[in-house]
């Protein structure tokens, strides 16, 4: 537990963050589509990319915050 939130945590006061918080949400729902489409049901292309972009988008913006002055 203390691993997740660590990871959900912002690194300028600690909280959690929700702009990650909903990046993982997102990316547990790719996850979930993806083994889904493997198993032989059938996802929505359109529904897939926009969480994809979600995802892209929020990992995009985390990885800014390393490289942004406090």
């Amino acid at each position: 537990m203390n691993f997740l939130t660590n990871m959900l945590s912002d690194s300028v006061n600690g909280t959690i963050s929700s702009k990650r918080t909903v990046t993982l949400l997102a990316f547990l729902m790719c996850s979930g589509g993806f083994v889904a489409s493997i198993c032989g049901y059938n996802v929505d292309s359109k529904l897939f990319d926009s969480m994809m972009y979600i995802v892209i988008a929020g990992l995009g913006f985390t990885a800014s915050e390393k490289f942004a002055k406090s």
